[in-house]
């Protein structure tokens, strides 16, 4: 479904204005920085017992403790999508646990959750993580099997999306009171012995005759309302035929989310690429028919199309900036009058509103 373009739209749950230059949509480029925490075993009464940490790596940032450190938490919307939200944590150096503590239902996120989100996470879960070569293995107590079925998918999600925002994490492990989980406690659903961002969230496969012939892409849309819209990432199956996912994220964009999905976009359906995208060096160029603008008199660009697309676009390894044109020419302005003249970069963390 897609949003009337003919209207611009001011977003309460993002920043207002998109910065240009590199410097990216909402701060600047990287994934944040972790100091993974002491390992910690749970015995079936649920005490926690610390456990040496030699040899683990270690990734502190400059000052090697922050305070009120940005944190995007994969929590559940009031449709069940998970949906990063960004928020303020305290100081800590173990900020790999202390973001899955705060997606514990009735822990310390209660405070902060936004209007019709919940954790993911059961009530009284405690949590460990163990980081060794980029690989994080997350330990549960014997509380985290007291969660609805209907859950278990987006739980898996959740940890994982929320965990590989970290510099020092690329993929995940779980663990049940440091008993490897092959299949999830509660529905059975398998676990890969090393879970990342390639598993996908929010799986749409509506449309998909055989899934065998297919490969996941992940686009972002929009959720909430025209109130507070928030991007939502989801992963959906294009055809192996596909070679340039470049262009099948673009053409996924454009399709739309699926019309029952409650998500939108700022995509029209005759959005089209004129030609091949290039990529070099980590950017991506792409040349628009007219048909992209929100305003053809100003030749204005959606502010929610363009974080769509370079949200969406930097999910694909080694693109790290999006340039846009339309018919080769790069007299682009967004909402707020600024022109594009620059790359524009993926923001450090999303969803950043207040509610």
């Amino acid at each position: 479904m897609s949003i009337n373009k003919k209207t611009s739209i001011v977003s309460a749950v993002l920043v207002s204005s998109v910065l240009l230059s590199g410097c990216g949509l909402f701060g600047s480029q990287g994934k944040e920085k972790v100091d993974p925490p002491k390992a910690v075993s749970y015995t079936d009464e649920g005490e926690g017992v610390a456990e040496e940490t030699a040899g683990k790596e270690t990734a502190e940032n400059e000052e090697g403790v922050t305070a009120n450190l940005k944190t995007e938490l994969y929590l559940i919307d009031k449709n069940g999508y998970v949906v990063p939200q960004t928020i303020d944590l305290p100081k800590t150096n173990s900020v790999a646990t202390q973001a899955l503590e705060y997606l514990v239902e009735n822990g310390p996120v209660t405070e902060f959750l936004p209007n019709d989100f919940r954790a993911v996470l059961p009530a009284d879960t405690k949590v460990s993580v163990n980081i060794i070569d980029k690989v994080a293995t997350v330990d549960f107590s014997k509380e985290f099997k007291e969660y609805a079925k209907e859950d278990e998918k987006k739980i898996l999600q959740s940890v994982t999306w929320t965990l590989t925002q970290f510099d020092s994490i690329d993929k995940v492990k779980l663990t049940l009171n440091g008993h490897e989980l092959k299949e999830m406690p509660v529905n059975g659903t398998p676990v890969s012995s090393a879970l990342s961002r390639a598993n996908g969230i929010n799986m749409d496969t509506t449309e998909v005759v055989d899934i065998t012939n297919t490969k996941p892409v992940t686009v972002y849309y929009l959720g909430g309302d025209e109130e507070n819209y928030y991007y939502v990432p989801v992963t959906k199956r294009v055809s192996n035929d596909m070679d340039n996912k470049v262009e099948a994220v673009v053409s996924e964009l454009i399709k739309g989310p699926n019309y029952a999905s409650n998500l939108v976009t700022d995509f029209l359906p005759d959005v089209e690429l004129l030609e091949t995208p290039k990529v070099e060096e980590g950017k991506v160029t792409l040349n628009f028919n007219e048909n992209v603008f929100s305003s053809f008199e100003e030749k204005m660009i959606s502010k929610h199309l363009l974080n769509a697309l370079v949200l969406s676009l930097t999910e694909q390894k080694g693109i790290e900036s999006v340039a846009v044109t339309v018919d080769g020419k790069a007299e682009i302005v967004n909402e707020d009058g600024q022109k594009l003249s620059e790359p524009v970069t993926r923001p450090e963390n999303v969803n950043t509103g207040s509610f």
